[in-house]
């Protein structure tokens, strides 16, 4: 059996690799998959296997995947297209008989109405439908997301938003990468879908106190109603479907769908997820 992880020359499918070693898989039993394996190098020099795995090339899915494989299916950033390109991924994985998909999805994939719910939604009934088993792990945001903020800040002294009192309970990538390894390494989570996300719902008044913490310097929250995001996002040279889907973003926010703390991720990793502060200081590097 192999753990085979795609993207892992990505940021979060890097860190799941990372995260396999730290909890003592072989190098030898982990393949790294890359549409281009250059960039996994590194892996290679430590033993890990890497390999080309294209989720728009069906052939290069099937060249990798094998029985009893345990395939971590990192979903693909195509917005628009990875539906298709998930389908690949999970069709190749039954067709070869591989042991299990292990899928990082949307918070509430199913039944939410997240702007980014309705391809995982899809792609979590065609693997539900499929003949292989699953481990769904429905990741929550990424503290990531708002590094840019420091930058920001440390020139305006603002962070503005069109959230209005709306929390988001992130944790770091590396937290969600542990999860994945967790979750390819026992068998028992098998069949189980999982919500994650991080310990804590923060709000844009804490996101303004944690970036202050990193700058040194005084920093608020500036509330924006959407007409204002939408204008001025249009003013620093966004399209128009990028301001929409933004707007639309914060909106979800607002009305609390990234704010749930179901706990899964700490029990799941053993240990509490990161502080936002802490997160953020670390993403800058």
């Amino acid at each position: 059996m192999s753990i085979i992880v795609t993207a892992a020359s990505g940021q979060l499918g890097r860190l799941a690799v990372e995260a396999l070693l730290a909890r003592g898989a072989a190098p030898e039993s982990i393949v790294a998959t890359s549409r281009d394996v250059s960039k996994l190098s590194a892996f290679a020099d430590r033993g890990v296997r890497t390999a080309v795995l294209d989720y728009t090339d069906p052939d290069t899915i099937a060249a990798v995947v094998q029985a009893d494989d345990v395939v971590v299916l990192i979903s693909s950033d195509a917005v628009g297209q990875r539906l298709d390109q998930h389908k690949a991924v999970i069709d190749a994985a039954s067709t070869a008989g591989a042991a299990r998909v292990i899928y990082t999805s949307a918070p509430k994939a199913t039944t939410s109405t997240l702007i980014l719910a309705p391809e995982h939604k899809a792609t979590e009934e065609h693997l539900a439908a499929s003949s292989v088993p699953a481990t769904v792990l429905r990741n929550g945001w990424y503290t990531e997301n708002y590094a840019g903020e420091v930058a920001t800040a440390r020139e305006s002294g603002v962070v503005s938003a069109s959230v209005g009192d709306g929390r988001v309970a992130s944790a770091s990538r590396a937290d969600y990468a542990e999860a994945i390894a967790v979750a390819a390494l026992d068998e028992s989570t098998s069949g189980q879908v999982y919500e994650l996300s991080g310990d804590h719902a923060w709000d844009w008044n804490e996101l303004a106190e944690a970036v202050s913490s990193i700058t040194g310097t005084p920093v608020v929250y500036e509330p924006l109603t959407p007409e204002q995001h939408a204008e001025r996002l249009t003013g620093f040279g966004l399209d128009e479907g990028t301001v929409g889907f933004v707007v639309a973003l914060d909106g979800n926010i607002r009305d609390g769908l990234l704010a749930e703390t179901s706990g899964d991720l700490s029990r799941l990793i053993g240990r509490p997820t990161t502080p936002l502060a802490e997160g953020l200081a670390a993403a800058q590097g």
